[in-house]
């Protein structure tokens, strides 16, 4: 495991640990991110730790081109009960994610810090967010770091059942709409797969990264 300095430098993804973990310490400078998320390294740690940098052996994905909305989903967007838009409230929709309480989740690794420099990303361009609403009311969303032909999803919320399914599907479409080539969902976890994601190597998440192919 290596220690980073101030210096902007990470060791190759290759020499991460078996549980994924690549580097430890460093800072949250938009600088170091850019640079973390093109390199296909990103942050995660809770708020009493040191800043932890991961490059897991498996990586989490959707191929935006392939996706195919289940029925369940394609029904609610049919209903027309939510309203969906872009970029419009990354704040909140960040703020949202560091509050609402997860199942099994003690604490968040959204810490103001965090909060901070990724809304400093946002206005640079390349944070976005994607927002859910219902009856005027900001009820679901979701954000991440967008490489132009890759999108790092970060987190997600949804303050009503399915608010978030339809954050998740309409990121996809937009992404599909542009041909990205992945959305990077980061690690596993159930609920993710029960919308479609999956899991590609690590080795062949960055040929994706770094070539723009798949």
């Amino acid at each position: 495991m290596h220690f980073l300095t101030k210096d902007l430098y990470f060791p190759p993804v290759e020499e991460a640990s078996y549980e994924g973990i690549l580097a430890v310490g460093g800072d949250l400078s938009t600088e170091r991110l850019l640079l973390a998320y093109r390199k296909g390294i990103f942050p995660w740690f809770n708020e009493d730790e040191p800043i932890l940098w991961w490059a897991p052996s498996e990586r989490m994905v959707v191929v935006p081109m392939n996706y195919k909305v289940s029925k369940s989903i394609r029904n609610l967007l049919n209903q027309n009960k939510f309203q969906v838009t872009f970029n419009q409230k990354f704040e909140e929709v960040i703020r949202n994610c560091q509050q609402i309480v997860r199942s099994g989740q003690e604490g968040t690794w959204i810490t103001d810090e965090i909060i901070a420099s990724y809304t400093e990303l946002h206005k640079m361009g390349y944070a976005k967010s994607v927002e859910v609403w219902q009856n005027g009311e900001l009820v679901g969303g979701l954000y991440g770091v967008d490489l132009g032909h890759v999108f790092c999803g970060e987190s997600m919320f949804s303050k009503v059942p399915n608010a978030s399914k339809i954050a998740f599907v309409s990121l996809i479409k937009q992404l599909k709409e542009q041909q990205y080539k992945l959305l990077d969902c980061q690690v596993h976890n159930d609920h993710l797969e029960r919308l479609g994601a999956f899991e590609i190597s690590r080795a062949t998440f960055m040929k994706v990264l770094q070539s723009g192919g798949y």
